[in-house]
């Protein structure tokens, strides 16, 4: 699995992960599923769009930031 960090690319208009410098995962579509690390444990989500982007069952206001793994 990969770790890296959730940002919006908007370019894309899309949610995408930062691996490194120069590495990008390419864009997240809905449904596209990852684990989110949340207080020191990694739980199981998938990222969705509504009114804005989201990920299923974790609260929080932004998730620009995040650290999440594929």
């Amino acid at each position: 699995m990969k770790q890296g960090s959730l940002f919006y690319d908007p370019s894309s208009e899309r949610m995408d992960i930062r691996f490194g410098l120069e590495s990008y995962y390419g864009g997240l579509h809905c449904g596209t599923g990852m684990d989110v690390l949340i207080n020191g444990k990694w739980v199981p989500t998938r990222i969705e769009l509504g009114e804005d982007w989201y990920l299923v069952g974790i609260k929080t206001d932004n998730i620009s930031g995040l650290v999440v793994r594929l």
